[in-house]
């Protein structure tokens, strides 16, 4: 007993330092996905929503504090507890997300491991065994000496978590795990390999048949059968491959316009996925960026999910001088995770993504 009660110390304490810190490093994509949890059809927590940012950022770093008094021992019936609760409540909401496919990513390891919702709740079956381990031998969970030292080695860690999250949301994620990182190719990161598995799908045809249902399953052909046809369900057998990037698209007016784009030599976004929840010092910051960057022969366009009416708006109230076109808001949350920022490509190819606290860094 002893001896698996130390195996799971380690083995839980080490995967519950990891997943925080990933999800530490990109707080604001955590809470998307929280807002996913949250949202109607899921949890519908919805009043929850507005707070996703600050329950991200709690969860993230009470995560991360349970990783180290695990290690060090440091109050060890408030810890088993304490992540005892948090793996029964996980538990249940992958198996939820899974058997109703709600949300299709948990973000346990934000992007930096993407997991089906099957993975995430076998990797959290994992983790609730072991945890009645710990639970049950808690007695064996010795604290590391010196004792005195592991109040102040608590504190530390919550300091230092604070001030990591606090410079992340400030700026961008210290490391980009995303399809959109510094040095990806955008068109290429679109296009499908001609080797590329195909999707498989079972078509499930259903007829009556002398008043009598039948199923005819086929691999899409429409089958000849003697009856009145009733409906058709799509099965999907096998996914198919998924380009990196996939949802990425420039359009104005019902014109698309991401190949005309991504091919010009100098390039820069202002990203902003929703313009009524943009910070207005944001676009204050920008401004004179845009002007110089126009100046010296740069094409600076918009990119949001937001209405004319809205557009408009930011436009007037802010005096830009450049085009806003429509992107998908899921993918301008993954691009950049400020609201407003600013990406800089050079044909297709993303060569700076900043922060726009940052825009003094940019150079033309």
């Amino acid at each position: 007993m002893k001896i698996l009660v130390n195996f799971s110390r380690i083995f839980v304490a080490a995967l519950f330092l990891f997943s925080g810190f990933i999800k530490l490093n990109d707080p604001l994509g955590f809470s998307y996905k929280l807002q996913e949890y949250f949202g109607e059809g899921v949890l519908n927590l919805e009043f929850l929503i507005p707070f996703a940012l600050l329950i991200s950022v709690f969860l993230v770093i009470f995560e991360i504090i349970l990783g180290v008094t695990l290690l060090l021992g440091y109050l060890p019936k408030f810890t088993v507890w304490s992540l005892l609760l948090m793996i029964v409540f996980f538990t249940f909401l992958t198996f939820y997300s899974a058997y109703f496919n709600k949300v299709t990513d948990c973000g346990c390891f934000g992007d930096a491991i993407p997991l089906t919702p099957w993975e995430s709740f076998t990797k959290d079956i994992i983790l609730l065994v072991l945890i009645i381990l710990l639970f049950f031998g808690r007695k064996y969970i010795t604290p590391i000496t010196p004792i005195a030292i592991h109040k102040w080695v608590v504190f530390g860690a919550f300091t230092l978590c604070l001030g990591f999250a606090y410079y992340v949301l400030m700026h961008l994620p210290a490391i980009d795990f995303r399809a959109y990182k510094e040095g990806v190719d955008i068109q290429k990161g679109m296009e499908i390999p001609d080797s590329a598995p195909k999707a498989k799908f079972a078509y499930h045809w259903k007829f009556n048949t002398n008043g009598t249902e039948k199923i005819v399953t086929t691999s899409g052909d429409y089958p000849v059968v003697d009856g009145d046809f009733i409906s058709v369900e799509t099965e999907t057998i096998a996914e198919g491959y998924e380009p990196p990037i996939h949802d990425f698209a420039i359009e104005k007016n019902g014109v698309d316009y991401t190949v005309e784009f991504l091919q010009k030599d100098n390039l820069i976004f202002i990203i902003a996925y929703n313009l009524s929840k943009s910070e207005s010092e944001g676009f204050t910051a920008v401004k004179a960026m845009t002007k110089e960057a126009i100046s010296k022969g740069y094409t600076v366009i918009g990119l949001t999910a937001s209405g004319e009416k809205d557009i408009e708006k930011v436009k007037k109230k802010f005096d830009l001088d450049f085009d806003f076109y429509a992107t998908d808001e899921t993918a301008l949350k993954t691009v950049l995770r400020s609201n407003p920022g600013i990406v800089k490509l050079k044909n297709g190819v993303i060569q700076k993504k900043l922060h726009w606290n940052d825009v003094e860094e940019l150079s033309f």
